[in-house]
Formats: structure tokens, sequence, C-alpha cells
């Protein structure tokens, strides 16, 4: 099973790719999906670049049922079960609409969301015609152009931490601990000379804040 930023890596690889002649729809991902070249205004191939990225990356189960489609409407009633809304991730496979009616015109993969607008990669798109321009791109629109949008079940990738994000999960953890028996005594007795509040005792403290503590200690110690 594939994970999203594998689908991802393959789409990426393929920007820029353009149909030739212009206006033909003779492209390498028709020539693949069809098994011949062809060509004309049958022959539209957003749906067919996907296809392509998910055999590519290994992954041709994970789409359509590891059969074929070339047809949005068809790929999204297959996965509408896995239909997302709102909370767009990278891999997710997005449904345009450009006509500003409310039917699934063409598809691009989910590369950015930022709550406004969304970046995709698609194939068969352009700056003249969004929906038939002819080449690989990234292109960011507007929400207001999604219509739907499926979430193919990927493998879970491992989510990898921040040095700022292992740090503060520690001190969360450490901040709920009880000192050890063995260290009660010493942090009552640094409680009572104001060195310390006792609160959360099992807390990393910095350099700094030792060095502070111990010459408060020393000081606290010399005037008895």
């Amino acid at each position: 099973m594939a994970a999203a930023n594998n689908i991802l890596a393959v789409a990426r690889q393929e920007l820029g790719v353009k149909e030739a002649p212009a206006g033909s729809n003779t492209v390498k991902y028709n020539t693949a999906y069809y098994g011949r070249r062809v060509a004309g205004a049958a022959y539209p191939w957003c749906v067919a670049f996907v296809w392509w990225c998910f055999r590519e990356a290994g992954a041709s189960a994970l789409f359509f049922g590891g059969k074929k489609t070339a047809s949005c409407s068809a790929l999204y009633a297959f996965h509408k079960g896995q239909a997302v809304y709102g909370d767009y991730r990278p891999g997710d496979l997005i449904f345009f609409s450009f006509s500003g009616k409310k039917r699934t015109e063409h598809i691009g993969v989910c590369e950015q969301y930022d709550g406004v607008n969304i970046t995709t990669i698609d194939g068969n798109t352009g700056s003249g015609n969004e929906a038939n321009g002819g080449a690989v791109l990234r292109r960011t629109r507007a929400k207001k152009y999604i219509v739907a949008a499926i979430r193919p079940a990927y493998e879970r990738e491992e989510e990898t931490m921040t040095g700022k994000e292992i740090y503060e999960a520690l001190q969360g953890y450490l901040a709920e601990q009880p000192a050890p028996a063995w260290a009660q005594a010493e942090l009552q007795e640094a409680v009572k000379l104001g060195i310390t509040d006792g609160k959360r005792p099992m807390e990393l403290v910095p350099r700094y804040q030792a060095a502070i503590m111990a010459l408060r200690a020393a000081e606290k110690y010399k005037g008895e």
C-alpha cells in the first residue's frame, strides 16, 4: 500500500508535460490508459493522469478498485464512501467545477490547503482552460471551485516530531509526575528555604535556572 506522498512524488515528476500537438489530447497518460495512441475531443485526460500516477506509485488498487475509469463522475461515485469535506490534505483527490454547476468537471491531487485556497497537481489543465488546458501543472485555486473530494485508503505515514514538540511533550509528562520518595525530604527543605515552590518537581530545569537555584541555596545556608 502506498502513502499519499508516494502519489505526490510521482505527480511532481510530471510537471510540465504537455500533450502534442496542442489540443489533441495525445499524451503519454492516454497512451498508457488506452493501450494505444489516441487523439480527439473524446479523450480528455485529467483522470487518466491520476490513474497513471497511482499505477506508477504501485498503488493501482487504491484507484477505482484497481480498475480503470477516465470519468470524474464515475471515480467519485465509486469512492463516495471516502469523501472528505473541508479538511483537505495532501494526496486527497479534489474534484472541481468551473462552469458554476455542481458537477465534477476536473480532478487534481491536493498538495496543500490553507483553508482559503487549494494547491493541486493536475493533468490536462492550463491558464487558458482550467479543465482542458493540455498540460500537467501545479494550480492554486479558491476553494469555491471544489465540488467534491475523496481520500483514498493510503498507508498512514509516521509523523515526525520536531525537537520543540518533543521537549514540550516531555515537559507536559514530567509536570504531572511526583518527586520520588527518596527526594521528598530535600524537596521540602528547598521549599522551606524559598529556593523552589515545590510545584511540578520533575519538570526539566535549564542550566541557568539550576545555577540560580544553587546560588540561592548557598546564600541561604551561608546565612544560617
